[in-house]
């Protein structure tokens, strides 16, 4: 499994930022490569993704919620991935860390997706910590 990480700080405090992350059905409202999210029910969700040229659908189970601090989930069927969001005070406010790790099996399909997963779940993370931020100072 490829493994990737991104960390920000934004300026509230954890017990607040992890409100919103726990909202996992808004994560389509925070990026613009997640197309929707439907809620399956306990604590399962169907995410569509467009991201390098293809859509992408697969199920996640939240694995791991400890307010305010972890929010980690797995994937059920589909791409094969796992992430998890660390949250830490600090002076600033609220350290979110994203670690998020997958496996394609289509040899032809890794190619392509390791060249840009990186930098694709960069902007990805920076874009819903970003938004995440501004809907806290709404």
């Amino acid at each position: 499994m490829a493994t990737i990480q991104h960390s920000e700080i934004i300026k509230a405090p954890p017990e607040r930022v992890f409100d919103l992350l726990r909202r996992v059905e808004d994560f389509a409202d925070y990026s613009d490569l997640i197309k929707s999210i439907d809620t399956l029910g306990n604590n399962r969700y169907r995410w569509h993704v467009r991201a390098v040229g293809v859509d992408w659908s697969f199920d996640v189970a939240v694995t791991e919620i400890t307010p305010p601090y972890v929010l980690a989930w797995e994937s059920l069927e589909g791409v094969k991935n796992q992430g998890r969001y660390q949250l830490r005070e600090v002076p600033e406010g609220t350290e979110v860390s994203l670690t998020l790790s997958y496996d394609i099996r289509n040899r032809l399909m890794e190619k392509a997706v390791n060249r840009a997963a990186k930098p694709l779940v960069g902007k990805v993370s920076r874009q819903i910590l970003e938004r995440v931020e501004a809907r806290l100072n709404e």
